[in-house]
């Protein structure tokens, strides 16, 4: 059974890490449960240690010249992590968890976000800022969430 209440979670994200708040609340009551997913951390290093290889010219003597990747690792990882949230946020609307989005994200990550969002998720989002909020302690990301929302009928 479905509360008279509407349920509104707020994502604060970067490239490496997301909170997600569940349950936030304009009333500031209590400190809300939190989901963190964190990205695999791998620098550039290790991404490009395996060499994409060599070629050989099909013209000139069997010469072999080095081949280029074929994306940028660091933006397919970053994505590949928007992928993880997203697919965690849609199993969550599915069971009716949330009827309300609020982002806070650095501004690339936005962005990224806003692009690879579905439909049905992006038709949640009630708010958006473009501020890297992950440094905060629970409390501080709860009010400051809080404080962010824009104002409307029975946020909890």
């Amino acid at each position: 059974m479905k509360s008279d209440q509407s349920k509104t979670w707020a994502v604060a994200l970067n490239g490496a890490r997301c909170r997600i708040l569940r349950g936030v609340s304009r009333r500031g009551e209590g400190v809300p449960a939190e989901l963190v997913l964190r990205s695999e951390s791998r620098n550039l290093r290790d991404i490009m240690s395996d060499k994409p290889g060599r070629s050989f010219a099909s013209a000139g003597g069997g010469r072999r010249s080095a081949m280029e990747y074929a994306s940028d690792p660091l933006a397919e990882d970053q994505r590949e992590f928007i992928r993880q949230i997203i697919a965690l946020l849609e199993s969550h609307r599915r069971a009716g968890d949330f009827d309300k989005l609020a982002i806070f994200a650095e501004h690339d990550m936005l962005g990224q976000l806003r692009q690879m969002l579905p439909q049905t998720l992006a038709d949640l989002v009630i708010h958006e800022v473009p501020k890297n909020l992950l440094h905060l302690s629970a409390q501080e990301l709860a009010e400051a969430v809080s404080s962010g929302l824009p104002d409307g009928p029975n946020i909890s």
